[in-house]
């Protein structure tokens, strides 16, 4: 259990040989489920968005390939993580359009009032305190800006919450629960989706 509880927990911050193992898998493995995430965002054209927790970079590339004209500033509190996804995006990186950095989403050091969008794939489960975080997303949101949610658990699937027992600081959320942190944070038009065959959700808010 030592050597598998060390691996799995590695999902919470990537750190060393095992990290670097999770981060290569979350790439590949985490790819439908984000898909299925993308594919809830609304018809606009953003700008400026952020990737809160961004692991490996995919989804930040994913992104940059979604928005043609948008810029992505991917953050992650994992120093291997920001090093991945750093070396994921380095053609958008030295063509000015990616920024990738260390950071915390409970005190996030990015502008107020500057992003169009902020997506959190497969990463609030590890958040502390979701409606501080969640006011820290608004907090960086322009005024009507979107920020989308998508996990791999509805926070009562029997595997992730035997993850939970494993993982310290884990904690699987049912989208009831994310949408009442993210109103207390400062949110409105909140929708969500569950997938009809997994239990995958998303949850897509604005901000007033």
């Amino acid at each position: 259990m030592g050597l598998y509880k060390n691996f799995v927990s590695q999902t919470r911050k990537p750190e060393g040989k095992l990290g670097k193992m999770m981060l290569n898998g979350m790439n590949s493995g985490h790819a439908k489920m984000a898909d299925w995430g993308f594919s809830h965002l609304p018809d606009f054209t953003p700008a400026e968005i952020t990737d809160l927790g961004c692991g490996g970079g995919r989804n930040a590339g994913e992104l940059l390939k979604k928005y043609p004209r948008a810029n992505v500033t991917a953050i992650d509190y994992s120093d291997l993580s920001v090093e991945t996804a750093k070396d994921y995006n380095k053609s958008e990186i030295a063509s000015g359009r990616c920024i990738v950095m260390q950071g915390d989403v409970s005190d996030l050091k990015l502008p107020a009032g500057k992003f169009d969008l902020a997506t959190a794939f497969e990463t609030v489960y590890f958040w502390p305190g979701l409606e501080k975080c969640f006011a820290q997303v608004c907090k960086v949101l322009k005024p009507s800006g979107y920020f989308m949610i998508c996990n791999e658990s509805d926070g009562t699937d029997t595997a992730s919450l035997k993850y939970e027992k494993i993982i310290d600081g884990m904690k699987c959320h049912t989208a009831e629960e994310l949408k009442q942190a993210l109103i207390a944070a400062g949110f409105i038009d909140i929708q969500t989706d569950h997938h009809p065959s997994k239990p995958w959700i998303t949850v897509l808010a604005r901000k007033a």
